[in-house]
């Protein structure tokens, strides 16, 4: 029996689920447009960078019921962060590994998903698995991506520079304390 291959961009999770299948690949980064937004402004993804990803498919047999479609998906991408401390550039390597049960129905995940660990989904024909992975890579960027130590700290601004950019202010209360003494404010 001839099987027909298999489309990571219409994936039929149940049958996939059912044959065992197994697929992996890899994506440009560029083509991910939501991942590909999370990079540095100086450093967009290059032609060569790619998220690798692979996912198998298992059937769990249930006592009294039919049994769980389930989909173990691995994903990794090396994207270039916008350090939160120096402002430049940060090579992240982000990965995900997840599984996720497949329901009949959106309200049945919805009520599956809130009550149990496991990551609920609902069951679909066509499932496109690289908005898949790169939904679980963007869950797994940091939120705040950092340098241990920035190569090029920020200067800090010296009294020289705040006395050359702003002329001299008033103290905020000198205008009271003129009237207190009974003078004119400046």
């Amino acid at each position: 029996m001839k099987t027909r291959p298999v489309d990571p961009r219409r994936l039929d999770v149940e049958a996939f689920a059912k044959e065992g299948g197994r697929l992996e690949g890899d994506w440009p980064l560029a083509e991910l447009d939501r991942l590909a937004d999370t990079a540095h402004a100086d450093a967009k993804p290059a032609e060569g960078d790619m998220a690798r990803w692979s996912t198998e498919g298992e059937s769990r047999p249930v006592r009294g019921g039919p049994p769980q479609p389930w989909l173990h998906l691995t994903a990794r991408a090396r994207l270039s962060l916008m350090c939160q401390r120096c402002l430049g550039p940060l090579e992240t390597d982000v990965q995900a590994q997840r599984s996720f049960l497949f329901v009949p129905g959106e309200d049945a995940a919805a009520q599956l998903d809130a009550d149990s660990e496991d990551d609920v989904l609902a069951l679909t024909r066509a499932l496109d698995l690289r908005e898949l992975v790169e939904d679980e890579l963007l869950l797994a960027v940091p939120l705040v991506p950092r340098h241990d130590v920035c190569p090029e700290p920020l200067p800090l601004p010296s009294a020289a520079d705040d006395d050359e950019e702003a002329p001299e202010q008033p103290h905020p209360f000198a205008a009271l304390a003129a009237l207190k003494r009974g003078g004119p404010p400046n």
